[in-house]
């Protein structure tokens, strides 16, 4: 297949459409990535080869151009010396440059269409390789998501069959009724240590009632000795 076949059939294809039928769309891709790089190459190389080739051209056209040139002015000092057949010859020299001139610039006219079509080529595919480089991008990042995911399945399934959820359920439950043990103990702890504290107060009160009472008896006694 030729370049500029290969070239028509990846700038029409439909890269979504190709990689939702194919089997392996991450290989599929690759391969395109590659038929692409290797096209381009191709192509651009061509465009090199036919830009100098223009250049080439513009350049036989300049030297055509300039000996029509040196060959009208010929003529001029042929005639102007009386040398009609010398001047005959110059001006049949012109005319030969002039219609050379003529063929290089058609020519030259043709290569500047080539070289257009050799540009609009060329970021054509390059468009189409970015997109095809993004595809493959993208799903590589599938790929790599779903092997994560996968993993993470294959863990939680293997956590399930080997029973170490159950076994942290229970282990769960053990340290829980630990703390509720411990707060248990806690409770009667301070429990114990107010109520001494609200007897101590008790006691306080008694104490002072007592004091008091002891101080009117006392008082009393001394209003009746006296």
């Amino acid at each position: 297949m030729g370049v500029f076949s290969r070239l028509r059939d990846i700038v029409n294809s439909n890269i979504n459409s190709m990689v939702e039928k194919a089997e392996d769309p991450e290989k599929l891709i690759k391969l395109m990535i590659m038929e692409m790089e290797d096209t381009l190459v191709e192509i651009k190389a061509s465009a090199a080869s036919v830009m100098a080739t223009r250049k080439k051209v513009q350049r036989a056209l300049a030297s055509s151009r300039s000996k029509a040139e040196d060959w009208e002015k010929n003529a001029s000092l042929a005639m102007d010396k009386d040398r009609e057949d010398l001047a005959r010859e110059a001006i049949r020299e012109k005319h030969f440059y002039l219609k050379q001139a003529k063929i290089q610039n058609n020519e030259l006219v043709e290569f500047d269409a080539l070289v257009e079509q050799y540009q609009t080529d060329i970021r054509q595919l390059e468009d189409k390789l970015q997109e095809a480089r993004e595809k493959h991008r993208i799903l590589v990042q599938r790929h790599i998501h779903a092997q994560g995911a996968m993993r993470v399945q294959n863990q939680i399934r293997k956590a399930e069959s080997s029973g170490a959820f159950a076994r942290f359920e229970h282990l769960e439950h053990r340290i829980d009724r630990v703390d509720a043990e411990a707060e248990l103990v806690n409770y009667g702890r301070k429990s114990s240590l107010a109520e001494q504290f609200v007897a101590l107060k008790e006691d306080e009160g008694i104490e002072k009632e007592f004091l008091e009472l002891k101080a009117k008896k006392t008082k009393k006694a001394k209003n009746d000795s006296a």
